[in-house]
């Protein structure tokens, strides 16, 4: 384990709601590592982060000894460099089913958080279903990859093959999100009846003791999108200021 201090200390800026902190979060528990946990206020970020991560800003940094890793992939996979092994390995050895894993957690990013997104920014129902139907091809695509790996010789249950991998830990990062959006939108992300086997894996994940000790609670999660609904519609209803 890193220890308390010294050149393993271990700190992590993020935000109790980020998938992307969770994935970094999670990551860390898998690996046995300890850490230091530095919640940040998005509305007035701090000084260290700002320092930490000029560039974009946001959250999540890792701080290993001081020094600044950025992006949640990226600090999966500098875990899996930094320590091995330490805990679960994320990545499988060969250079092939490493390429997969890579492709998948990208896609995870590109297509399915892009398309979701996309519901939420648009601006006519034809674009709402447009995005839709492109978040749910993209669980579609996650569905047939998981089968993928299930088959004879596969994984057991995981993207990672024999244990939870990179794809595990980037597509559950966003597994209280997927629990939080029907109540909070009436969308069922992952619908049992459509994606079985995605289904079985948000139960698995949410099963495990690294994600218990860091996933944010749903009804929190369902609380802060409902009221974030609710002020986006208040803006678009509000009457034009007609003054001069």
């Amino acid at each position: 384990m890193a220890g308390a201090g010294g050149a393993d200390e271990l700190k992590v800026l993020g935000a109790w709601a980020s998938p992307f902190v969770l994935r970094v979060r999670v990551a860390l528990h898998l690996k046995g590592l300890q850490y230091e946990y530095v919640e940040v206020d998005l509305a007035d970020k701090s000084d260290l982060l700002l320092a930490s991560n000029p560039v974009h800003k946001k959250v999540p940094v890792l701080l290993h000894a001081g020094r600044p890793v950025c992006e949640s992939t990226l600090i999966v996979e500098y875990l899996e460099d930094a320590f091995p092994g330490a805990g679960q390995a994320f990545l499988p050895a060969d250079p092939h089913g490493r390429a997969v894993a890579r492709f998948w957690a990208a896609y995870v990013d590109d297509e399915l958080l892009s398309a979701w997104l996309g519901i939420h920014a648009a601006a006519t129902e034809k674009e709402k279903a447009e995005a839709v139907a492109r978040t749910l091809a993209a669980v579609d695509a996650l569905e047939g990859a998981l089968a993928d790996a299930e088959r004879p010789g596969g994984g057991k249950g995981w993207f990672g093959g024999g244990g939870v991998g990179l794809v595990d830990v980037a597509l559950g990062g966003f597994v209280p999100a997927i629990q939080a959006s029907e109540p909070t939108t009436g969308l069922r992300i992952v619908d049992p009846g459509r994606a079985p086997r995605l289904a079985a894996w948000v139960e698995r994940f949410c099963a495990l003791d690294a994600a218990r000790a860091a996933m944010p609670a749903v009804d929190r999660l369902v609380e802060m999108g409902k009221k974030r609904l609710a002020q986006a519609h208040a803006a678009t209803t509000a009457p034009a200021d007609t003054s001069i």
